[in-house]
C-alpha cells in the first residue's frame, strides 16, 4: 500500500490538472480570457489554491490551454499525413480542422492578441504550413485532388470557416461540418483527371510535347 501511495497521489494531481484545463478551455471559449481563477476552480470542482498550485499565474494557465489546442491541431495534421490513403487523409484533415476551429470560438485569436510573446507563433505557423504542404502534395499524387489547388487555398478555407457564426455551439459546428463537406467537393478533381496521378499526367504531357 505504501509503495502505491505516491503513484496514487500523482494520479490525483494529474486528474485535478486535467479538470482545471478542461474547465479553463470551456470558460475561456464562452466567457473570454478575463474569467477569474475562482470561477475556473468552481467549474473544475477544486479550490483556487489547487489551481494556483498547478498554474501559479493566469498566463501560465491560459498558455497551457492554448498549447493543448496546438497539440490537437498538430495531431490532426500528423494523422492526415500518416494515412495510407493520401486523399482520405486530406479529407480527414479538412473535416477535423474545420470542426476544431468551430469549437475554438475565437480562443486562439484572443490568446495571440492578449499574450503576443507567450510563444513563437511564427515557428508554429511555419511548422503547420510545412505539414499542410506535404498533405497537399501527397493528395495531388493520387490524382484525386485538383491539380490547381495550392496551399493558400487551405489557408483561405480556414479563414472562411472562422467566419461562421451561429447562436448556439451545436449550430456552429453543424454549419462548419457542412462547409467542410462542400470544400472537399470543391477540392476534388473531376473524374477524368482522377484516372492517373498528377505526376504521371504531367510526364505524358511532356512526352507529347516532345513529339
Amino acid at each position: 500500500m505504501t509503495a502505491r501511495l505516491p503513484r496514487n497521489l500523482r494520479s490525483d494531481a494529474q486528474d485535478n490538472r486535467d479538470r482545471i484545463l478542461d474547465a479553463a478551455r470551456a470558460v475561456f471559449v464562452t466567457d473570454g480570457l478575463n474569467v477569474p481563477i475562482r470561477e475556473i476552480a468552481r467549474r473544475a470542482e477544486v479550490g483556487p489554491a489547487t489551481v494556483y498550485r498547478h498554474f501559479p499565474t493566469k498566463e501560465m494557465l491560459v498558455t497551457e490551454a492554448f498549447t493543448d489546442q496546438m497539440r490537437a491541431w498538430r495531431s490532426i495534421l500528423n494523422e492526415g499525413i500518416a494515412d495510407p490513403d493520401p486523399w482520405h487523409g486530406f479529407c480527414l484533415v479538412v473535416e477535423k480542422l474545420c470542426e476544431l476551429q468551430a469549437r475554438d470560438r475565437g480562443f486562439t485569436a484572443a490568446f495571440k492578441s492578449t499574450f503576443p510573446r507567450a510563444m513563437d507563433f511564427a515557428a508554429i505557423r511555419t511548422s503547420s504550413l510545412t505539414s499542410a504542404a506535404e498533405l497537399v502534395r501527397r493528395a495531388k499524387d493520387t490524382g484525386r485532388l485538383r491539380p490547381d489547388v495550392v496551399l493558400d487555398d487551405l489557408i483561405l478555407m480556414i479563414t472562411a470557416n472562422g467566419g461562421i457564426h451561429a447562436s448556439a455551439p451545436a449550430a456552429r459546428i453543424a454549419a462548419s461540418r457542412r462547409f467542410a463537406a462542400l470544400m472537399i467537393q470543391a477540392f476534388q478533381a473531376p473524374e477524368p483527371a482522377r484516372r492517373r496521378p498528377v505526376h504521371a499526367l504531367g510526364h505524358n504531357h511532356v512526352e507529347s510535347a516532345g513529339r
